[in-house]
């Protein structure tokens, strides 16, 4: 097999977990954040390096004390979103999980951007706008929707003047694009946007112990190229994959905990639906959290409580939909305590488990076009397993100590290639990744491998 580095400045280069190739397979996508995982919100600059060339070209710049990254593109244009941070930060609004929107640009007007959500912090709040942040913006594969997860500024933070009110929860939202939504100027940092966008999950505070209640939605993924067949033969054509965190009773010590389980909202067929309120104003109320549209359908696909491991288990990672929809991938220990890759259906059942490796999953995946094979890294190498026959090939070799990074291992639309990150010590050894001192300056470098035919 062959791998190639494909930068080499000496900054960071940070993948996101999925759509980081353009719809042509040529160009990769990424931000400048300095940490190997990303966790300081430091980058500066949106690029994108031509694979076969090494070209890089800017699309964005941030300004006025900004930051962005955590870029993603369209499937199907020249579209990109990604993180914006505030600009002109202060005190009382600076980067974080509530102070951050989407911002989209193209890569034919580098340097132009435009507010995918936006924003309206003071009551009445405005339906279709958002009252906090949005994060890790997802094209739905015919690029007319964006996912993101979402936690609410309004409700960060103790109740004040002892009203009481519901919990700032994680929720995932959907930004439903071309719809363009304007707000009033009441609050410095109320802003226009592109996209009419609403929360789709369902949170509950405290939810009740073996219930299907969650306190948390994230880590979400568009089911299927063209949605899902449900059992009755009809076809589902958007949809959400998200972990959810419920409530269980440990089979041996009988205390409550916590676990994540595999999730799905269904959405409305007709895309204009998204605009009607379900249960509660989509824009929420001062002590309410924004309500899911009508026509929203939430489910829970696995019950995992009886389980010697119970839950989704192993690296932070988002749920996978296979092309046609009709598996789910995610992660579970297995009866050894192994982090192995698992499939389930998107209408329900048993988990299927995918990989039987001796050694865990360690990083995101991603599913190959055809449906075939799904990318990840484990033992220190970028595999690939096929997903019918369970059997895994090495790629890379196995590289000590500059291992592949756990961040991103992604399919390039054509199948032919997958890209994934190394922390590279700078200058690069002569003897490549497996050389130098792992303690030595390093930044995050973007490589590709073959995949064979």
């Amino acid at each position: 097999m062959h791998e190639r580095q494909v930068t080499c400045a000496a900054h960071g280069h940070m993948l996101t977990n999925s759509g980081v190739w353009s719809p042509d397979s040529r160009w990769i996508v990424y931000d400048t954040r300095s940490s190997p995982d990303g966790s300081v919100f430091d980058g500066t600059r949106i690029e994108r390096v031509e694979v076969d060339t090494g070209r890089i070209e800017l699309l964005y710049e941030s300004r006025n004390g900004a930051c962005c990254g955590v870029v993603t593109a369209s499937p199907v244009d020249d579209r990109m979103v990604f993180i914006l941070g505030p600009e002109q930060p202060t005190a009382d609004w600076q980067y974080g999980p509530a102070h951050r929107q989407g911002a989209l640009v193209r890569a034919s007007q580098p340097g132009v951007i435009e507010p995918l959500d936006a924003r309206d912090l003071v009551p009445p709040f405005t339906a279709g706008a958002l009252r906090g942040g949005s994060h890790v913006h997802v094209y739905s594969p015919d690029g007319r929707l964006v996912s993101f997860t979402y936690e609410d500024a309004v409700l960060d933070g103790p109740p004040s003047a002892g009203v009481p009110h519901e919990k700032n929860l994680r929720g995932v939202g959907v930004s439903v694009c071309g719809k363009p939504v304007t707000v009033p100027r009441t609050h410095a940092r109320n802003h226009d946007g592109t996209a009419f966008s609403v929360l789709v999950t369902q949170l509950t505070d405290e939810p009740t112990p073996g219930s299907d209640e969650i306190s948390k939605a994230f880590e979400e993924a568009w089911i299927g190229t063209h949605g899902y067949l449900r059992p009755d033969g009809t076809r589902q054509r958007h949809a959400l994959a998200f972990q959810g965190h419920v409530v269980v009773r440990d089979a041996a010590s009988g205390e409550l905990k916590t676990v994540s389980e595999v999730f799905v909202c269904d959405l409305p067929d007709d895309l204009d639906a998204m605009a009607a309120a379900g249960e509660g104003p989509l824009a929420g109320t001062p002590t309410c959290r924004p309500a899911p549209p009508r026509g929203v359908i939430q489910r829970r696909l696995t019950f995992t409580a009886d389980r010697s491991h119970p839950g989704i288990d192993g690296p932070r990672h988002w749920l996978r939909s296979s092309p046609d929809g009709s598996r789910i991938v995610f992660l579970m220990r297995d009866d050894l305590g192994i982090v192995q890759l698992f499939t389930v259906s998107p209408n329900g059942g048993q988990p299927v488990q995918v990989t039987h490796d001796t050694w865990s999953v360690a990083s995101s995946f991603s599913w190959s076009v055809d449906g075939r094979r799904i990318a990840y890294v484990a033992d220190a190498s970028v595999c690939v397993v096929d997903v019918a026959s369970g059997a895994s090939t090495r790629l890379t070799d196995r590289t000590i100590p500059v291992p592949p990074r756990p961040e991103a291992c992604v399919f390039s639309p054509d199948g032919r290639r997958i890209a994934f990150m190394r922390s590279v010590p700078v200058p690069l050894p002569a003897g490549g990744p497996q050389s130098g001192d792992p303690a030595a300056a390093a930044h995050n470098q973007i490589f590709v491998v073959d995949v064979p035919v």
